[in-house]
Formats: structure tokens, C-alpha cells, sequence
């Protein structure tokens, strides 16, 4: 197996990408090809003391896609860029699956015009993984797809349910519609429309799923738009730093708060791991022909390393093929 890794991608690049790959090939006994600036590559690869020279493959790429590249433009523009050749070298069977930090919008766009999207699928779907007080769901579309139908959410379901079985190991995984109410009748047109398409399938659908609920980790799968699920995702991430923060805060405060916080460090260091993205690390882009994963665009090198473990995972699955098949299964 060889995973692709967009090196140039990310506020971090390349050093944390860097550091996150080797970590991977350290703990996941993977290979790994490197796509970038071959020079800087090698200067970060040495600068860490690392020698898997044969666990490595540097595929140079001079230009670099940044976040404020315009996507659709960047990929047809910029085909020499890390981007574009590591999604080509995944289109064409070279590696396993893609990981990048970059500029979100543009790794869609190239997912899309490069990698193709799965017979079917009207729409791939942005879907990462969240933390619950019981565990972790499936939360999609989180931007991909702003604007959406009906036919969109209800495969939205279908994709999520398949990852959260083959790749998170959820036996009959529960389907959620994020709704501002947990009556049927409750929402715009989009939302009635397709709770009625969810309620009618085969997916064990459990209803709307209200905002406050979200992380009880009463469904497996979290299905909006893409609208609505970038700003839940955006205000859960931010929420508990922030909590995270204001706790460290009011521990430091005192002498009182200082004895409290030594008492209770390892509870809130499991604390914070389970409610850190960086235990993830990426976001697979489903429905498309090969797994391409989305890291977050700050990620240092452990989020990185996660996020490729997702694509060896995402790959190892067979996801692609099993979504495939319950897409088309009507047909």
C-alpha cells in the first residue's frame, strides 16, 4: 500500500506534513510518496533524522495550490502543483489514497474533475468524524455541497452508513437528519422531503436529530447540507477549545484551583483526547472512485498522521466498492 501525501498543502507545510508522514510509516508500516518541492522535501525529511528512504517516494511538484487560489481555476491552471499531481497519481492507480491539508474547495474541485466521482453518486460528500460523549459520528455534507436536494441527503446516508460500518467497525449504524425539530413536519421543504426518502429506505434512520442533541451520540450518521454542517462542525471544534481553555484558565487561577487540576489531570487529559480533532485527523471525501482524505488546514504533524491513517483505513475497507454497490443496487 502506498498513500499519497500532498507535502506543500496546509499552514503548516511541508515541515509538520513532514513530521506527520514519518510518524505514519513509523507506526502504521505503510509507504508513503511525498508530492512537492523535492528539495524542501528532502531537507525536511533529513532535518528530522529519519531514514525510510525505502519506505519514501518524493514525486516532485514545483507549483503549490494556496488557500487563496480560486479551486476550479487552480486545478486547471496549476497542473504541476502537489495537488493535482498527487490526485493524478491516485487516479491512476500509482497510490492508495490521497491526503492533503490544502485549500479545501480545490481538493474537491480535483476530486471531481480528476479523481471522477462513483457511477451514481449525484454528489460526493465532505464527512469528518466527530466526537460524542459515547463515542464518534459521521457528520455530512460539512461544505461541499451548500445547496442540496432531497436525492443528495438521502445518499448522504446511504455513504455515511457504509463508512461507519466498514471503516469505524458500526454494526446497523443509526441515521440522524439534523433538524431544528424532532417532528417529521418540522423544517424547509429540503428537510421534510428528505426525511420522507430516509424514513422510506433500508437505512435504520432514527428521525430529526435537534441541535442540542448532536452530541449525545444518539445517531452514528449526521446528515445535512453542507451549509448547515460546516457550521455545526466549526462550532463544536471551537467550542471545546474554548471550554478546554476557560477549564486550564480557572484551574491556574488559585491555589485551591492548582491542587484541584493536579488531582484531576489525567481525567481532563482523556477528556481532552476525546474531544480532540486531532485524534482524526481528516475528513474522507465519499463518493468518489478512490479514497481521498481532507486533513484540517492547521493540522501539525499527529493530526496528519491520523489523517493518513484514515486514508489506510479508508482504502483497506473496500468502502468504495460496498458504496458503489448500495448506490446502484435499485438499478
Amino acid at each position: 500500500m502506498k498513500i499519497v501525501v500532498d507535502a506543500m498543502g496546509g499552514d503548516n507545510a511541508p515541515e509538520e506534513i513532514v513530521k506527520g508522514t514519518l510518524k505514519s510509516i513509523e507506526e502504521l508500516n505503510i509507504d508513503v510518496i511525498l508530492v512537492g518541492q523535492e528539495n524542501i522535501i528532502k531537507k525536511n525529511i533529513d532535518k528530522n533524522g529519519k531514514n525510510f528512504s525505502k519506505k519514501i517516494e518524493i514525486v516532485n511538484a514545483e507549483d503549490v495550490i494556496t488557500n487563496e487560489d480560486k479551486p476550479v481555476k487552480a486545478i486547471r491552471k496549476k497542473k504541476k502543483s502537489s495537488m493535482v499531481v498527487g490526485l493524478n497519481l491516485v487516479k491512476d492507480d500509482y497510490g492508495s489514497a490521497f491526503v492533503s491539508a490544502g485549500n479545501t474547495g480545490a481538493l474537491l474541485s480535483g476530486g471531481l474533475f480528476i479523481v471522477g466521482r462513483i457511477k451514481g453518486i449525484q454528489r460526493p460528500s465532505l464527512a469528518p468524524i466527530i466526537p460524542t460523549i459515547v463515542g464518534n459520528s459521521i457528520l455530512l455534507d460539512v461544505g461541499a455541497n451548500a445547496d442540496c436536494k432531497p436525492d443528495f441527503l438521502y445518499q448522504f446516508g446511504i455513504m455515511g452508513s457504509i463508512y461507519a460500518e466498514k471503516v469505524l467497525d458500526k454494526k446497523n449504524p443509526k441515521v440522524g437528519l439534523i433538524n431544528i425539530g424532532s417532528e417529521k413536519t418540522k423544517g424547509s421543504k429540503l428537510y421534510i422531503d428528505s426525511y420522507k426518502l430516509l424514513e422510506e429506505s433500508d437505512l435504520n434512520f432514527i428521525g430529526n436529530i435537534e441541535a442540542r442533541n448532536l452530541l449525545k451520540g444518539e445517531a452514528d450518521i449526521l446528515v445535512c447540507d453542507g451549509f448547515v454542517g460546516n457550521i455545526v462542525l466549526k462550532l463544536t471544534e471551537g467550542l471545546s477549545s474554548e471550554l478546554m481553555n476557560q477549564i486550564k484558565i480557572q484551574l491556574k487561577g488559585s491555589i485551591k484551583g492548582m491542587i484541584g487540576g493536579a488531582l484531576i489531570k489525567n481525567s481532563m487529559k482523556e477528556l481532552k483526547s476525546k474531544f480532540d480533532y486531532n485524534e482524526h485527523g481528516g475528513a474522507p471525501l465519499l463518493g468518489l472512485k478512490s479514497p481521498v482524505i481532507k486533513a484540517h488546514g492547521s493540522s501539525k504533524n499527529k493530526a496528519f498522521k491520523n489523517a493518513i491513517r484514515q486514508g489506510k483505513l479508508f482504502y483497506e475497507s473496500d468502502s468504495i466498492k460496498f458504496i458503489e454497490e448500495g448506490i446502484n443496487k435499485e438499478d
